[in-house]
């Protein structure tokens, strides 16, 4: 727990600097189905200027965005890699967004993996764990 409250995996100025400072964002498990979460955050990331980037083995184009099967075939530089997977599936796409040279990685709202999270900041790599773009940018209000 940090001064302010907060965990050390929900850092204000690394949520920060994922939120304002990055501009194209990988989500893993994106698909073009619309009920899902990942497809409304996907929505919002595209509406706050962000570019996305679907993730997903079948990888759809998703909201006009070309789709990759992995991290790895991603032709382009990647800010934050966004995760929306189960907390025990989660750590391999960390390992991967370090492994592709990603800016930062953010597990979802209810996805925690302390040692992805160990491994992730060793390699330099800064990440947020369990919370949301939506939630972070609705408490600046």
């Amino acid at each position: 727990m940090t001064s302010d409250g907060t965990t050390t995996w929900q850092d204000p100025e690394v949520v920060r600097a994922m939120l304002d400072d990055s501009t194209t964002w990988a989500v893993v498990g994106l698909s073009g189905d619309r009920s899902r979460t990942a497809y409304e955050i996907a929505r919002l990331l595209q509406d706050r200027g962000k570019r996305i980037v679907p993730v997903h083995p079948s990888a759809p184009t998703v909201l006009g965005e070309q789709g990759y099967a992995t991290l790895a075939e991603i032709p382009f530089l990647v800010d934050v890699v966004d995760v929306f997977r189960r907390s025990e599936a989660a750590g391999e796409f960390a390992d991967q967004a370090v492994a592709i040279g990603a800016g930062g990685v953010w597990f979802q709202l209810g996805v925690l993996d302390e040692a992805a999270f160990e491994r992730t900041r060793a390699a330099g790599v800064p990440m947020v764990m369990d919370t949301c773009p939506a939630i972070e940018w609705r408490r600046r209000r």
